[in-house]
């Protein structure tokens, strides 16, 4: 009972006073038990406004960034969604539960094998597909009706657009510290994407991902 109180105190107090008003998501992120995928020394901050440490020196985004970028991305049921940077699973697990089937890329090995497990314990974790791979080495062909990069680009690298299937909706951080912004990228047709910004923010970058070029005086 305290864990449901918690966890739906994390919904109203957070996520929704971050206008994150669609009711559909905040069904999810209610629904989906958020303690399971945070490791037991932190398991008391699991419905916390932190980003909870994973390893590899990770982290996992703010409960409110989460429904900010589900709200953004609004995956429907029986679409085919791709995540760059599993983390917990705790993402995915979201977006399954919102009826996607998902499939997810971590870099590091420790990370995808904690998702694993972390999705074994929950119901929607039969709809998440695990990989260990490089986010940066995507192939571009259009197959997804839906992308969300878990970690910012710096600089933006195209590719992820690419592999949206007409209609299909990506959404990226791009920019460098301290200041970066949430975008939600559309594909209107084969050639015509169109770029909505959505809010400020910051979250570490993804590996690999391109850099700025140096500036020198």
């Amino acid at each position: 009972m305290q864990t449901q109180i918690a966890r739906e105190q994390m919904v109203e107090q957070q996520v929704r006073a971050w206008d994150v008003l669609d009711e559909r998501i905040l069904d999810a992120l209610r629904a989906v038990p958020r303690e399971l995928f945070v490791s037991e020394p932190w398991r008391e901050l699991a419905f916390a406004d932190s980003a909870i440490p994973l390893p590899c020196g990770k982290r996992m985004l703010r409960p409110m960034l989460v429904g900010r970028l589900l709200q953004a991305l609004a995956p429907r049921s029986g679409e085919h969604v791709l995540e760059i940077g599993t983390g917990s699973g705790y993402v995915s697990a979201c977006m399954a539960r919102l009826g996607a089937r998902v499939r997810t890329l971590e870099l590091h090995a420790p990370i995808a094998e904690l998702a694993r497990a972390n999705l074994a314990r929950a119901p929607e974790g039969a709809a998440v597909e695990v990989i260990d791979g490089d986010g940066m080495a995507l192939e571009e062909q259009p197959r997804y009706d839906a992308i969300v990069l878990t970690a910012s680009l710096p600089v933006y690298e195209p590719r992820f657009e690419r592999a949206l299937r007409p209609g299909g909706r990506l959404f990226v951080v791009v920019g460098g510290k301290p200041m970066q912004r949430a975008n939600l990228i559309r594909r209107a047709g084969e050639r015509d994407w169109t770029t909505e910004p959505l809010f400020e923010t910051c979250i570490e970058a993804l590996e690999h991902a391109p850099q700025p070029p140096a500036f020198y005086f």
